[in-house]
Formats: C-alpha cells, sequence, structure tokens
C-alpha cells in the first residue's frame, strides 16, 4: 500500500522557520481536538469548563475551591459558578472541612466520579492520531514529552 505523501514544510535549514510551522501544526492540531473534546463533552451534558474542573478534581482528596481556582488558572468567581453547576448536577458537594470548619472543601460524589472517567476518556480521545503506525506514535509520543515536560512537569506528568 502506497504511504500518502507528506508535504513539505520549510527548508530544513531554517531552524526558526522549522519551529514556526511546527507551532502552527501544532495550534491546528490542538484546535481539532478542542472541537470534539466539546462536541462529546456537551453530549455529557457539561460545559467545557464544567468539565475541565471536574477533571482536576481528585475524587480521593477533597479541596478548597480556592485551590481549584489556582489548578484552572481562574478567578475564584468564576469557580463558584462552575462549582454550582456541577453541584446542581449532582456531580459535586460542598462540605466543611473536618479539619478548618471555617472552610468548605469539594468532594466528588459517586456520580460524579462516573462522569469525571467519561470525561477523562472524552479527554484522552486519540482519533486524530489513527494514520500513525506504532513506531510514529511512539516517536510522536517522545518528542511531545520532551517539549511539554519543560513547560508543565507537574500538569503532563500523568495520572
Amino acid at each position: 500500500m502506497a504511504q500518502p505523501t507528506v508535504p513539505t514544510g520549510p527548508d530544513r535549514g531554517d531552524r526558526a522557520a522549522l519551529a514556526g510551522d511546527a507551532v502552527r501544526r501544532i495550534m491546528h492540531i490542538a484546535s481539532a481536538m478542542r472541537h470534539y473534546q466539546d462536541v462529546e463533552v456537551a453530549e455529557l451534558g457539561l460545559t467545557p469548563a464544567a468539565a475541565r474542573a471536574l477533571h482536576e478534581l481528585d475524587p480521593d482528596r477533597p479541596l478548597p475551591a480556592r485551590d481549584l481556582a489556582e489548578q484552572l488558572r481562574c478567578d475564584r468567581s468564576n469557580v463558584t459558578a462552575l462549582v454550582d453547576k456541577l453541584e446542581q448536577a449532582g456531580l459535586v458537594e460542598r462540605r466543611v472541612d473536618p479539619t478548618d470548619r471555617r472552610q468548605k472543601t469539594l468532594v466528588v460524589t459517586e456520580a460524579g466520579r462516573r462522569m469525571r472517567d467519561r470525561v477523562h476518556q472524552v479527554m484522552s480521545d486519540s482519533r486524530l492520531l489513527g494514520g500513525l503506525t506504532t513506531d510514529e506514535l511512539a516517536t510522536l509520543s517522545q518528542l511531545v514529552w520532551k517539549v511539554s515536560d519543560g513547560g508543565c512537569p507537574e500538569q503532563c506528568g500523568g495520572e
């Protein structure tokens, strides 16, 4: 079977052009992945922001809303609205922190655990990589790890 023709990009000797081309292509892929994720998250009855918030919560470790805001890198007032939606859907509960009764923590419910698993599946969708061989996937994975490790070792460390 003939391999598809790979379009030529910038001259291999032009490092800046190669890097720019790679960044543009990564952004294009990220945009396509985000589109597929947003559609599937909507089918679950969640907004992309609510899905991300649920995905960030560890079901085994209750978390104050202010810590979730830090993880999401957004204002606490935005997290309040997200948590309200998740709570109304029965996916999280606000509970008094047993170690500090002045503070409430976010606890993922059993329904929230199941939904979080579904959100994780959506966020792990690899349909855009279906045309790659196993060797190509291994190479891509190594390159992405190498690039991402410098920028987000805490977030990209895996689950």
